[in-house]
């Protein structure tokens, strides 16, 4: 059986149409719902529309391409909003799709499961408006913590201003406490990552089995950190790996995951492809 998963996050939107455990493709598309979202606590009526024309695009997507049943789930931006439930209601009653607004800590089960099934270790979740830590050892979670920094929120409050991010990501880091993930095999996974992945290897096409299993030091995020942030918007996007539509907001996400490793002693993070797009699915499977 073919099912389409639909993950509407607070930078893109993303599909996956899975069948028998494989997934068959995936597509993203930027609609930055998050959007403002830092500095408003809202959502734009511009944000709500655009990215339900898109959920219902990629939804009519999937079932064109055989999928029997399609999931859809939203995260931090509409979790977090004042008039998330706006964003719910619009599209149902203009689309007929029922949307799983899911917590926290379901987002970081879903993308550990995603990433690492059953097996023991932790994944770094940088999305747009939140960041989720997982660890599981022995198969049980040791530590799970949702924090509500991310990459549009970090440009909306931040921009580029190297001070002013530096002061954001301390303080958010404390929301973290004290754990220390450094004896565990972590895995990153999201737009942040996979495009830190994607310049590593001076990509100009984006190749998910490239990606894949790529490592990344806490010294060479650092060092990328650095560079976008000596940069322009523009002088980004000529990069190889940089998609145009992250350029704005890379520099900021990868200071913050350098942070966030130099804090939780993390010396390195594997990249995965896999991630909550696959773990929503298991999640549903297994209810």
């Amino acid at each position: 059986m073919k099912t389409g998963i639909i993950d509407i996050g607070s930078n893109s939107v993303r599909l996956a149409l899975s069948a028998d455990g494989k997934t068959l493709y995936k597509r993203i598309q930027t609609t930055r719902l998050g959007e403002g979202l830092a500095l408003t606590g809202r959502i734009t009526s511009m944000a709500i529309k655009r990215t339900s024309k898109v959920v219902a695009d990629f939804k009519a997507q999937a079932e064109c391409d055989g999928a029997e049943r399609v999931f859809v789930f939203a995260t931090a931006s509409v979790r977090s909003a004042l008039n998330g439930n706006d964003f719910v209601e619009y599209m149902k009653r203009f689309y007929g799709i029922l949307v799983d607004v899911i917590s926290g800590e379901t987002e970081a089960e879903i993308g550990l499961l995603g990433a690492l099934g059953n097996a023991d270790g932790g994944i770094i979740d940088l999305g747009g408006a939140s960041c989720e830590v997982t660890v599981r050892k022995n198969g049980e979670t040791v530590y799970t913590k949702s924090v509500d920094a991310g990459a549009v929120r970090l440009l909306d409050v931040c921009g580029h201003d190297r001070d002013k991010l530096e002061k954001y990501i301390s303080e958010k880091l404390s929301g973290y406490g004290s754990f220390d993930a450094g004896t565990y095999s972590m895995y990153g996974i999201s737009g942040t990552a996979t495009t830190l992945a994607a310049v590593k290897h001076k990509l100009t096409e984006y190749d998910p089995a490239i990606i894949h299993g790529t490592p990344l030091t806490v010294d060479e995020v650092g060092s990328m950190a650095e560079k976008f942030l000596s940069m322009t918007v523009d002088e980004i996007k000529q990069l190889g790996g940089v998609v145009i539509w992250r350029a704005d907001v890379i520099a900021g996400a990868s200071l913050f995951l350098y942070r966030l490793m130099q804090y939780m002693n993390i010396s390195k993070i594997t990249v995965s492809e896999n991630d909550n797009l696959e773990g929503y699915l298991l999640y549903k499977d297994n209810k």
